[in-house]
């Protein structure tokens, strides 16, 4: 089992979390998520093969960059990103 603790900018909220979530749960190798929103830490746990770049790769795309490499467009992808998982929340209920 291979552990992964990656440091990210733009967690806002539950929103942000979810979205965050169900990606990287998505992804090969991956079986546990868990985020911790006051140190903006995304906790990841996975077989062997899990591959960190592709997971920094998955969280970037989401506009949740690792810590250090934020940008106005990384901003402007969490806003959106956030918006998608507080809606998805919403329709479960």
């Amino acid at each position: 089992m291979k552990h992964e603790i990656i440091k990210v900018e733009n967690i806002k909220c539950d929103g942000c979390m979810n979205t965050i979530r169900k990606e990287i749960l998505r992804q090969p190798g991956v079986f546990a998520v868990h985020i911790d929103e006051e140190q903006s830490t995304v906790h990841i746990s996975g077989d062997d093969d899990m591959d960190r770049a592709h997971l920094v790769a998955r969280l970037e795309h989401l506009g949740y960059p690792e810590s250090g490499h934020n940008n106005l467009a990384m901003k402007a992808k969490s806003y959106v990103s956030c918006a998608v998982g507080r809606w998805g929340e919403q329709s479960k209920q």
